[in-house]
């Protein structure tokens, strides 16, 4: 504890806390006078130590059998559904997530776990016939080694165990560095997988700003202490740890920011996809990779949307995410200060709708309706902004906040140029009734993910999550095919012939009679 009383909370290496380290505050984005924990913040040299850590656990883990791993990961599971309630409190108060948007993403976890649990019991390898007799060939998944997994706030425990479950679960070890203006919901979500009965430094938990862990995980690569990073955050920086690994040899798995198309076709239900465009760019305060960038509307109803669209957002309730509200606070004051810098990408050819102000909410610059004390946090107003086109820096840039554009179109084509024109390639949706606009549409679009008349957002936890482009370099999270980031193929051939078999050359042949013709006539 702080001589103030309040609660400190350091790294974790090897199941012991690092009690030393810069001191930072985490205050309540909702409430900047409430401090909600105190932090140790590393330095370079504790990430590598936490490499060191898990280096050295990562082989009697491996040899643990995977079913019983994945009694680990059931213990986890199980853990967070005793504490759930508790843990989504706490995201709710660091950053300010709506309280039943925190409980469903605790509730992520929980799927995840469900699924990967039984996953030990099906790293299935193959046996492949061999073209030689007395010759067996087997396939089996063998775990990378030892994970550095660097992760964003916005989603602060479900997408850190999309990494964390399915990496342990195929006998690896971790090192986690959770986003260091989250520090209390990063503690205690490493707690919850302590005591599930990981051994020591099969769990390293790294308190730590972004530079820092660029520092120690290019240190740790150097001394061969990394074999797999996993990074969930902006495309500027994901682009940076892929060049780093790349110096290594290493393939990333890197999850990164978007610029989500939502197409609304003429024969569409226009409330339904209102509904969606709503949620799916204004939910989370438009803190979501997978959040609404443009709404790419059908000339003929582009009138009529922007009125539905303008009128919900406008109507929607936003203020103490403890109450029932569509958003509340931005995440932390460096997105507060980075909205407002999108905010002046905003140009005269555009139309402003949404809110009776843009920037901040305060008693000076007042929503009608708002939901608590404006004064207390970092809350902005909902903004959409008409007329985009592709020349515009709002339509290539990733705005992360309560900022949404409306585009028109003429034909499909002209849609799906607009939906990818921009490089990032995420999620996307498509609003209508025509399969034929729906399957054309999937066809072409360049988005890892695609939603048909549902949001932008709302993954779940057995489909594969991940984009391309600048969203990501393809790898996926979730599901089976998370395997792929954390286990390598290796390939056996047993011969026990007796002699040296060798492949292409002492194979045998069926010769067949390639001059016999039919004769009927």
């Amino acid at each position: 504890m702080s001589i103030t009383g309040t609660r400190t909370v350091a790294s974790i290496i090897a199941g012991e806390p690092r009690e030393n380290g810069r001191r930072v505050e985490s205050r309540n984005p909702a409430n900047l006078e409430e401090v909600v924990c105190e932090a140790l913040l590393a330095d370079a040299g504790d990430f590598v130590d936490a490499c060191r850590a898990a280096r050295a656990a990562q082989g009697e883990w491996a040899d643990v059998p995977a079913p019983v791993r994945g009694r680990a990961i059931a213990q986890i599971g199980r853990l967070v559904e005793e504490n759930k309630e508790a843990l989504a409190r706490l995201v709710t108060r660091e950053i300010g997530k709506p309280y039943p948007e925190s409980l469903g993403e605790v509730q992520e976890i929980i799927d995840t776990c469900d699924f990967f649990l039984s996953e030990g019991r099906r790293l299935y390898g193959m046996t492949v016939p061999s073209e030689m007799p007395d010759k067996q060939l087997f396939t089996f998944r063998v775990p990378v080694g030892v994970a550095a997994i660097i992760t964003a706030g916005n989603f602060p425990v479900a997408v850190p165990s999309w990494y964390l479950v399915p990496a342990l679960l195929c006998g690896n070890a971790v090192v986690w560095k959770p986003a260091e203006y989250a520090p209390a919901v990063g503690e205690s979500l490493a707690q919850l997988f302590l005591h599930a009965g990981l051994p020591e430094g099969v769990f390293n938990l790294v308190q730590c700003d972004g530079p820092t862990a660029f520092e120690g995980l290019e240190r740790a690569l150097d001394e061969k202490l990394v074999d797999k990073v996993g990074f969930t955050g902006s495309s500027a920086v994901g682009s940076r740890i892929g060049e780093l690994c790349g110096r290594h040899v290493q393939n990333p798995c890197l999850e990164l920011g978007g610029k989500n198309p939502l197409v609304v076709m003429p024969d569409v239900d226009l409330d339904l996809a209102v509904e969606g465009a709503l949620f799916s760019g204004f939910g989370t305060a438009g803190q979501r990779c997978t959040s609404l960038g443009t709404a790419i509307v059908h000339e003929s109803v582009h009138d009529e949307f922007l009125r539905r669209f303008t009128r919900a957002v406008e109507e929607a309730p936003i203020g103490d995410p403890f109450e029932e509200v569509l958003y509340g606070p931005m995440i932390h004051e460096r997105f507060h200060e980075r909205f407002l810098g999108w905010l002046e990408l905003i140009h005269d050819h555009h139309s402003v709708s949404g809110s009776t102000g843009t920037g901040r909410i305060t008693s000076d610059n007042p929503r009608p309706r708002f939901v608590g004390d404006a004064d207390a946090g970092l809350y902005c107003h909902p903004t959409i902004v008409d007329g985009v086109t592709p020349e515009d820096e709002i339509y290539r840039t990733e705005t992360f906040g309560p900022i949404v554009g409306v585009a028109s179109f003429g034909d499909l084509d002209e849609a799906v140029a607009l939906a990818n024109g921009h490089g990032h390639g995420l999620s996307a949706a498509i609003y209508t009734n025509d399969p034929r606009s729906a399957f054309r549409f999937r066809q072409r679009v360049s988005a890892g993910m695609l939603s048909v008349n549902n949001s932008t957002s709302g993954a779940e936890a057995h489909l594969p999550f991940g984009g391309n482009g600048k969203s990501g370099n393809g790898s996926r999270l979730s599901g089976v095919w998370v395997l792929d980031q954390f286990t390598r193929w290796q390939s056996v051939n047993w011969d026990y012939a007796g002699r040296l078999q060798k492949a292409q050359m002492d194979v045998a042949e069926i010769l067949g009679d390639h001059g016999y013709r039919l004769a009927w006539d």
